[in-house]
């Protein structure tokens, strides 16, 4: 499925291409699963921080079976079960993919599960464990929380020993939160919100996480929303910036300054990339977590490769819960 032009869902487009070989270094990957992500929205727009030189296939993350094996891509054989975070080209139903970037898939784990557990859970654990310092016993609030990386961050800050607060926006998402584990679910209107109801948002925030404040805010949303949960943190919390489906925001320095607090960006694809032995370790964490049960990607939306579009539109609602994911016979 390919974007050949700037513009929605909407303007992808099946097409034939030749069949890859695996270059030097390469294994060939038969894609069963493409999971799907904020980025790939905002990637067919040209809105993303990576353009990609068209025609291109959007999708991310992959889960499938090694095919064929290139010159020096040492470690697999064909028929292989892998999974591997690839940026974009997801959307195929070949792809080469550099033998090191590969993660093996458990038996007994489907391919959706399997392309739908790196992207998210391992940027929250970069998030939580390194930009933010969550520990034991410190208050987690989570916006967004029941999209994909959402519910990730309620089931590793459940791991990680701290009390999660879930904010949604719908009472639908809210039970998928508490199913996910989390303490405390509040519902939050629907933005952009003016003045009153951005001062009200920011009391239901404060009454949530209660009289000390939040330890961590993961941001997944952006939008109107950031600045009332900047006003519910604690002193010497960290906010942490994932994303922004809901704009842009501008934060008022002087919160900064007045809670102590710092507010942390969280590229985990740079620091996957900067230091991949940190990575390696947080993903190897990640597979004995879900090993455990303790961890468990939510497939809520399939759809066949010549629908891809609609699994991409799917995510431009902010209604998903959990993953979308673009199953590839």
């Amino acid at each position: 499925m390919l974007s050949r032009v700037p513009g929605g869902p909407e303007t992808l487009e099946i097409a034939e291409l030749p069949d890859p070989t695996p270059a030097p270094g390469q294994v060939l990957v038969a894609v069963r699963a493409c999971a799907i992500n904020y980025p790939d929205v905002l990637m067919i727009e040209d809105k993303y921080q990576f353009k990609p030189q068209r025609p291109f296939a959007p999708g991310g993350e992959i889960a499938g079976v090694v095919e064929a094996v290139g010159e020096g891509g040492t470690g697999w054989t064909p028929g292989d079960r892998v999974i591997a975070v690839i940026g974009n080209g997801g959307l195929v139903e070949k792809v080469g993919v550099p033998a090191a970037q590969l993660h093996r898939l458990p038996e007994g784990r489907d391919f959706a599960e399997g392309a739908a557990l790196l992207l998210t859970y391992a940027t929250t654990i970069h998030a939580l464990a390194d930009r933010g310092r969550l520990a034991e016993g410190q208050t987690l609030l989570v916006l967004g929380a029941a999209g994909g990386v959402g519910l990730a961050a309620v089931e590793l800050g459940k791991a990680m020993g701290a009390r999660v607060i879930g904010a949604v926006s719908s009472e639908a998402k809210a039970a998928a939160v508490r199913e996910a584990g989390a303490d405390e679910v509040i519902v939050y209107p629907r933005g952009p919100f003016d003045k009153d109801g951005s001062k009200a948002l920011a009391e239901q925030f404060k009454a949530a996480v209660g009289p000390k404040g939040a330890d961590v805010i993961y941001d997944p949303v952006g939008g109107d929303y950031a600045e009332p949960a900047l006003r519910s943190i604690a002193w010497e919390g960290r906010y942490l910036v994932v994303g922004f489906p809901a704009g842009i925001p501008k934060l008022p320095l002087n919160l900064t300054l007045l809670k102590s607090c710092d507010v942390c960006g969280v590229f985990w694809g740079a620091f996957a990339a900067r230091d991949p032995k940190a990575n390696a370790a947080h993903v190897e964490r990640l597979f004995a977590l879900w090993a455990e049960g303790r961890i468990a990607p939510r497939v809520t939306q399939r759809f066949p490769l010549d629908h891809g579009g609609e699994a991409i539109a799917a995510l431009t609602t902010r209604e998903a819960i959990g993953k979308v994911v673009v199953e590839i016979a």
